[in-house]
């Protein structure tokens, strides 16, 4: 493209990739993944597990779209760089509201393009998820390839505090009736408050879709910070507990497990997702471990056991679950990647818990993971453990 400005990628291994800039300028450090999706790009730059992360989009050709309001998993833009090999230039939908480019220069995160970006790929397979700077201000190869090896490693780092909300606050967005999508099938017919169940949702950063699936579901929900004591959960007298998505590493994030510990020693019913399933693992016992690139895209088969079918998931995580380290603990496999074979959920034997490593509300199936929810609901409403060909068949 003419008269752009130049941008560089460096890794931590002393690999340079040059191509154009778009979207803000300056300098930015992070985590370099991949993520196989080929559309939802607003909905990947806004999910706050993103979070100290730069995405390369595997499919090609990205912006073509634009950006619209609706499509964001939350206020801020969590990723620290965006590459893309072809940037579409016209935005062709009805429902935008600005470019790509655009929305990317308002909220001060930098765009690379006319990048190899199967190269990129390729070698991230290879070698794993590494460190990474784009600079379109600083073009010294030497001296981005420091500043790549110098900056923050993922593993170790909590993320969680800088993804959650600072204070409680109710969600009671939903679906409108004339939304079209998977969560039609939910508990929507739930509309009388007295029916609803109180749940204490802990943001660890949630997205949007999770909390409006809650309420589809029919439930009465209570986003608290990540720093929120058990003490104080058990004081709004919640009916359930929702542990969420979020960025980072898990073994840090010791504090809500700590919390989550309190809570199963008092019965209470829990459900968590992806950077919450792994928090519950370790409070049931069970140990993490970094993938060496991680699951990022919308097309992720899984097995679920319980009923012996597979299910296309949304998925977005560098941490997994040693599937081995849950086999004394009283806990049964219920998901399993099929790619793989990495842990995708589980269920307590004796307790009403089950937690799941990818995104249901993505709904890329589109409604192979829905039935989670009123899956969780039916928990907290009996009180029981889940069972198999019940609380984890789809409805």
């Amino acid at each position: 493209m003419k008269n752009q400005a130049i941008c560089k990628m460096a890794f931590e291994d002393g690999t340079v990739f040059t191509g154009t800039s778009f979207g803000a300028t300056g300098t930015t450090c992070g985590e370099a993944v991949f993520n196989t999706s080929m559309s939802g790009y607003q909905e990947i730059l806004t999910d706050p597990s993103y979070r100290n992360q730069m995405i390369t989009m595997t499919y090609p050709l990205i912006g073509n779209y634009g950006v619209c309001p609706e499509d964001e998993e939350s206020t801020q833009v969590a990723i620290s760089g965006l590459i893309v090999k072809e940037l579409s230039r016209n935005t062709s939908n009805f429902r935008a509201t600005e470019s790509l480019d655009t929305y990317l220069k308002s909220h001060n995160v930098i765009g690379l393009t006319d990048v190899d970006t199967r190269a990129i790929t390729r070698k991230l397979r290879i070698k794993g998820a590494m460190k990474a700077v784009i600079s379109n201000e600083i073009l010294d190869d030497l001296k981005l390839i420091a500043m790549a090896k110098s900056s923050q490693d993922m593993a170790g780092l909590d993320l969680a505090k800088e993804a959650s909300c600072t204070t409680p606050y109710q969600w009671s967005e939903g679906y409108s009736s004339s939304f079209a999508g998977p969560t039609t099938s939910l508990n929507n017919a739930h509309t009388n408050a007295s029916d609803k169940p109180k749940i204490v949702a802990i943001d660890c950063g949630i997205k949007r879709n999770i909390a409006r699936n809650l309420v589809q579901a029919g439930f009465d929900v209570t986003i608290v910070p990540v720093t929120t004591s058990a003490k104080d959960i058990l004081a709004m007298s919640p009916q359930g507990v929702f542990v969420s998505n979020g960025p980072g590493d898990p073994e840090p994030v010791t504090y809500v497990v700590e919390t989550i510990q309190t809570l199963i020693e008092k019965d209470m019913p829990i459900f968590g997702i992806c950077l919450g399933h792994q928090l519950l693992s370790i409070a049931l016992g069970a140990k993490t471990f970094k993938l060496k690139f991680g699951h990022r895209g919308g097309n992720q088969p899984v097995i679920n056991h319980d009923i012996d079918a597979v299910e296309i998931t949304s998925q977005n995580h560098g941490f997994g679950v040693d599937l081995d380290s849950i086999t004394e603990l009283d806990i049964r496999p219920t998901h399993v990647n099929l790619n793989d074979n990495t842990l995708e959920g589980f269920a307590h034997k004796s307790k009403p818990i089950f937690a799941v490593q990818y995104h249901p509300e993505a709904s890329p199936g589109p409604h192979d993971a829905t039935y989670l929810f009123n899956s969780f609901y039916n928990m907290v409403k009996t009180g029981l453990p889940p069972q198999k060909n019940s609380t984890h068949t789809a409805q």
